[in-house]
């Protein structure tokens, strides 16, 4: 029987979801897809500067689970800058944090920003 899955934990989806080349022409070939919990490592170690042990207690995931999902995060960061492709960053296995006091420490933009939206609000404000 397989494992049950460990949700990880994300502080805020991002507010742009799609990032590249203005240029680009809009056929499937040109993107790049990116999970949200992948953005997240991206976010917490290379922004906040957290270590891979700190962004896993923060993702509530091991260790090398984070370091699996960042390295695949770098990859396609990397595809897309150097290959001109469009970066959309959408799904994967996470779940929302409920904010300060359920486990949030630093890093967590919903204490930091004041503002997250959460999967049905709309990001055009």
């Amino acid at each position: 029987m397989p494992r049950p899955m460990k949700w990880r934990k994300i502080c805020c989806l991002p507010e742009s979801n799609k990032f590249g080349p203005l240029d680009s022409p809009s056929d499937s070939e040109n993107f790049v897809h990116m999970t949200v919990d992948e953005y997240e490592t991206i976010r917490l170690i290379d922004l906040e500067g957290f270590t891979q042990e700190e962004c896993a207690n923060q993702m509530n995931v091991a260790r090398t689970t984070v370091q699996g999902i960042y390295i695949e995060a770098r990859k396609k960061l990397a595809e897309s800058l150097v290959n001109g492709k469009v970066l959309f960053i959408e799904g994967g296995e996470y779940r929302l944090c409920e904010g300060l006091g359920n486990g949030c420490g630093r890093g967590c933009h919903k204490h930091r920003r004041g503002r997250c939206f959460t999967d049905n609000e709309d990001r055009s404000d």
